[in-house]
């Protein structure tokens, strides 16, 4: 009889959190139990596993207590102080925040790509930021055959990539601006929360995600840098792939948009080579029929597990160069099935 596990979801509430419930319940992954978890402000809430009705506890360290695997979400303190407790009582932690991404004793791990990281974890696995997980989902299977020299992206993300609160931010300056009304009152989050200035996404774009740095980039940029070296080359400040990047966000709910440029090392490459690689690649769909305006789109990537890639083409000045376009469900593939993904690949290799 195959072994089943006690599973604990931290941040259960937030928007990651309850797509985390919906994508374990459909996942492989033998659960004896399920415990959520959150702040004290959440505790009590009733939320649906599969068919039971559980209640929100408040975390506490002695919430880990029998519990086999952590999948959490809920911000990079509360990962902190947690996780390591939970490690110290038995549990293997998944972890979607930002907390543990850089440190070298933790794998950093998208499992179509890197699966092999996660046999050197000491307790704690991190989920790769949203819009680095879709890129390395389109740029892997490319890297594999061809080499990859150098990657420029801008990105288009969504403002769920802010939480639920962003996403009511929009439609409320939405609704501001068809009613002729003054959106700049509702700007409370973006482009982020803890920053001097606030501004409306609504009908606009904002060229900053999270902090910017001394350096001139913003953080979301500069992990986007690090984390794909790390991914890719298991050094995130390898020089062996030159990685540059300009994140934007603009005013879509759902599902990050990328148009990402890159070098490979086999000049003879075709963009039809290029296709048929991830077409091939498990997690990757190609929408790439420009005779019939097909191309990713995010309306049509919501509540898809996939990474979407289209409008593959060469740079016609630069041999060995492409352009793409790449679209994924920020909250899925981005964030809480990809962690649910990261738990099956440990089940099924025995890591846990």
């Amino acid at each position: 009889m195959s072994k089943e596990y006690n599973v604990a979801i931290l941040g259960a509430t937030g928007a990651v959190g309850r797509r985390m419930i919906d994508q374990l319940a459909k996942s492989t992954i033998p659960v004896k139990s399920v415990k959520l978890l959150a702040s004290s402000r959440s505790a009590g809430t009733h939320l649906k596993f599969r068919d039971q009705d559980l209640v929100v506890e408040e975390t506490t360290s002695d919430s880990f207590d029998g519990v086999d695997l952590v999948l959490s979400s809920a911000g990079g303190n509360v990962s902190k102080k947690f996780l390591p407790e939970a490690v110290k009582r038995g549990a293997v932690c998944v972890d979607n925040t930002s907390a543990f991404r850089m440190n070298e004793d933790v794998p950093l791990v998208v499992p179509e790509v890197n699966p092999e990281a996660l046999k050197n974890h000491h307790g704690i696995i991190a989920n790769p930021n949203c819009s680095t997980i879709q890129m390395v989902m389109a740029l892997e299977p490319v890297r594999r055959k061809f080499g990859l020299k150098q990657i420029i992206v801008s990105t288009y993300q969504a403002a769920s990539g802010a939480g639920q609160a962003a996403i009511d931010e929009l439609k409320k300056e939405s609704q501001d601006y068809l009613d002729g009304k003054d959106m700049h009152e509702d700007a409370q989050i973006l482009p982020t929360k803890g920053d001097k200035k606030h501004y409306p996404l609504a009908f606009n774009l904002l060229p900053q995600i999270d902090v910017l740095e001394d350096s001139g980039y913003s953080h979301e940029e500069w992990k986007m840098i690090h984390e794909t070296k790390k991914i890719m080359l298991n050094d995130m400040n390898s020089k062996d792939i030159k990685v540059t990047a300009t994140c934007v966000r603009v005013p879509v709910p759902i599902a990050h948009g990328e148009s990402v440029y890159f070098t490979v090392e086999d000049e003879s490459t075709t963009a039809q080579d290029i296709m048929d690689v991830i077409a091939d690649f498990p997690g990757d769909v190609l929408q790439d029929d420009i005779k019939n305006q097909i191309y990713p789109q995010p309306i049509n990537a919501e509540g898809s597990r996939d990474t979407f890639v289209g409008r593959i083409r060469p740079d016609y000045e630069n041999k060995g160069a492409f352009n793409m376009w790449v679209v994924s469900d920020n909250l899925l593939k981005g964030a809480a099935w990809n962690t649910v993904e990261n738990a099956e690949y440990l089940v099924k290799m025995g890591l846990i």
